[in-house]
């Protein structure tokens, strides 16, 4: 039986997984410019609200609770409507690999989040390979991505990206481990599905929806998966924690979407950067095991 430590990266490992086809698949859904970002950033919040709806209401959870609503809100501000419309719209001009560069912040964002957040005390070895990881994530995203010069645009919104992701991860960490991991993602969709839904109206107005199969293939996983079922994981993994440790898996997310990007848009893929993302695989393993000992008498005492 895992322990719990190895079982919330395990969990985490599972939702960063999911998680890593969402930049290439929101590249293809913008790709021939039918679906507009607002469209591709609030509908499949949408969708994931009627599914989230439908699970609640079959297996009759109970409702949130005082100030747990206001936490709910939180979640949903960050990776229900924050994270999806800003990495849409800077999608219809940033590359995949490129996009990764700041992306691969958002261990070392989700990490300090979860320290101020959940009061959480990880040794200065953790810190330094997170620090590490981080650097070796940028720079490997670099690598393929074309570099860090020239902030463009774009950037600023991976940038707004992160940040909103790293709040709606620690939040949602913690209360996942009150509501349940799915229960916690599912009240955060039902709860920003009246916003999502008047935005994807106005993006239907603005320009009806239009694609290649591919392209709504692509919408529909980013829907049901990296909007949804991908939280399954990713947040019992975080409830599971230490959040501060179990969010360095991210680490490795960066590789991943590259690999994906280079089989599905065809994005170049070199030994360089094979060699590289396996350094970042590295420090993650390094990160997420750094004085795990010491973690765990902490948690014993």
């Amino acid at each position: 039986m895992l322990s719990p430590s190895r079982a919330g990266l395990g969990w985490g490992l599972l939702g960063v997984a999911a998680f890593s086809f969402t930049v290439p698949f929101t590249r293809v859904a913008v790709a021939s410019g039918g679906m507009s970002p607002l469209f591709i950033g609030s509908a499949r919040a949408v969708v994931a609200a009627l599914l989230a709806a439908a699970a609640l209401a079959i297996t009759k959870q109970r409702l949130p609770r005082g100030i747990q609503w206001g936490r709910a809100a939180v979640v949903a501000g960050g990776v229900v409507v924050g994270f999806p419309v800003l990495t849409s719209f800077a999608l219809t001009t940033a590359p995949a690999g490129h996009s990764a560069v700041v992306i691969a912040l958002l261990p070392a964002a989700t990490a300090t989040v979860a320290v101020l957040r959940g009061h959480e005390r990880p040794p200065m070895s953790f810190w330094a390979m997170a620090v590490v990881g981080a650097v070796a994530a940028v720079a490997f995203a670099a690598l393929q991505g074309g570099g860090l010069s020239g902030m463009q645009w774009s950037d600023l919104l991976l940038f707004g990206a992160v940040v909103a992701a790293a709040i709606g991860y620690a939040e949602g960490g913690l209360l996942a481990r009150e509501l349940g991991a799915w229960q916690t993602v599912s009240w955060a969709l039902v709860l920003s599905a009246p916003l999502m839904a008047v935005l994807t109206g106005i993006s239907i107005a603005q320009q009806p929806p239009s694609g290649t199969p591919l392209e709504w293939a692509a919408f529909a996983y980013l829907a049901v998966v990296s909007m949804y079922l991908g939280f399954f994981a990713w947040y019992r993994g975080l409830a599971i924690g230490p959040m501060a440790r179990v969010s360095q898996v991210q680490l490795v997310q960066p590789v991943m979407t590259i690999c994906w990007a280079a089989v599905l848009l065809h994005e170049a893929l070199t030994w360089p950067t094979i060699l590289g993302g396996m350094a970042v695989i590295v420090c993650a393993g390094i990160a997420v095991r750094a004085r795990l000992g010491q973690w765990a008498s902490t948690a014993k005492s």
